[in-house]
């Protein structure tokens, strides 16, 4: 009964699983995103250098790609469907670069080849090809819901999260995840008797899961290792205490539950900037007192100090020009009487010749100013003297004395 709850439980987590992929796909289709950016073939113009090798790239479901030989000189280019040999049967897969470049892509990922040497492509893809590889891929999901059942089942601490069919279905490829060691002998057996095909176990990590099942990040775009990273390399927590952030593993962590790769990307360039800027365990050392760095905005070089150590109390805002002026006072025993150096107007430069040469070569250099005329005054005195003769009639006539 216990076994009959747990299987109910697995199933409905498989079929959320299974819906919330195909929504992550439709949003990437919508967008116009692909599984994963190819190499552009920059020598695909020259015929000498599409001819000078045989040898052609083959890409399968989503990053799994390798190389095969063109020993029956078929014309091939970018996006054909080919059908590739396979142990056991044949494969179909899409053409993603011939020519030259090729054999700069497998030195680049240091492809060896198997004992028998490289495989070969036996012809472009057929009806018949297609139809078998269309059914094969409709299994995919039916088999990876029944192999976590069986895994389950018999108690195997793994996650299987994907399973990639061989266009001829007669060979499966399961893609799983698993922190220790597993002895998945027994599991091959029930899965092989089980889907009467051949079965491969591949280990991957949850990088890789992510890069497989795609999505779209916070920033909004495609997830780089579904878009165009294939090397994953390790990120530390150094990586975000280099650029000044704050230690959140909800905020640093991708969808995979890991650091986010884009960790990496800037931290070369923080670490050029910071090798500009003085240290932050210097005290700066003034008439009002001593200074503690607070903090450092590293590309503009503003450093700003407390007074406090330990407390947040008169904050100063000053460039890292200036602190490397106060360290070298202080090295010599002097203390400025404050971080923020007196503003003092520069003096002007003499101007070349006693003038601007630019403005003596203007055009308009002998046009006459037009100079605005004064405005003349209105004439008051004539009302004046009106309004004053009203006001005393009798001013100006001489006294009349006693007849």
């Amino acid at each position: 009964m216990e076994y009959e709850i747990d299987r109910n439980s697995l199933k409905e987590f498989n079929e959320q699983s299974i819906l919330i992929n195909k929504e992550n796909k439709r949003l990437l289709k919508c967008c116009g995103f692909n599984a994963k950016l190819h190499t552009y073939n920059w020598l695909d113009d020259f015929p000498e250098m599409r001819d000078s090798t045989n040898l052609v790239e083959v890409q399968f479901k989503n990053t799994r790609k390798s190389f095969y030989t063109n020993s029956n000189n078929i014309e091939l280019k970018q996006g054909d469907l080919v059908a590739v040999e396979a142990l056991p049967g044949h494969d179909i897969g899409t053409v993603t670069l011939t020519g030259k470049l090729v054999l700069l892509q497998m030195k680049k990922n240091n492809y060896r080849p198997d004992e028998n040497g490289l495989r070969r492509i036996y012809r472009i893809a057929r009806e018949g090809d297609l139809e078998k590889y269309e059914l094969a891929k409709s299994r995919e999901e039916i088999t990876m819901i029944r192999s976590r059942e069986i895994a389950q089942h018999i108690g195997l601490d793994m996650k299987i999260g994907d399973v990639e069919y061989q266009g001829d279905g007669n060979k499966a490829i399961f893609y799983y995840i698993a922190d220790e060691r597993v002895d998945f002998r027994e599991l091959i057996k029930l899965l092989a008797s089980e889907f009467r095909i051949k079965v491969e176990m591949k280990q991957i990590g949850a990088r890789q899961e992510a890069g497989r099942i795609g999505g779209i990040g916070p920033c909004g775009r495609q997830l780089c290792c579904s878009g165009w990273l294939t090397n994953f390399v390790s990120v530390s927590t150094s990586a975000a205490r280099i650029q000044d952030l704050s230690i959140n593993p909800q905020k640093l962590a991708g969808q995979c539950a890991k650091l986010k790769c884009c960790l990496n990307y800037e931290v070369d360039t923080y670490i050029e900037a910071q090798k500009k800027l003085p240290s932050s365990d210097i005290v700066l050392e003034t008439i009002d007192g001593s200074y503690y760095h607070f903090k450092t905005e590293i590309f503009s070089g503003m450093m700003t100090y407390s007074t406090g150590k330990n407390t947040l109390s008169n904050l100063v805002t000053i460039h890292m020009d200036r602190v490397y002026e106060i360290i070298a006072l202080n090295r010599k025993g002097v203390k400025p009487a404050r971080l923020i150096p007196d503003v003092q107007e520069e003096p002007k430069p003499k101007e070349p010749y006693g003038g601007d040469s630019l403005n003596d070569d203007s055009i308009t250099r002998f046009d006459k100013s037009v100079q605005s005329k004064p405005k003349k005054k209105k004439r008051r005195s004539s009302t004046r003297k009106k309004n004053k003769s009203n006001r005393n009639p009798n001013r100006g006539q001489a006294p009349q004395g006693d007849k």
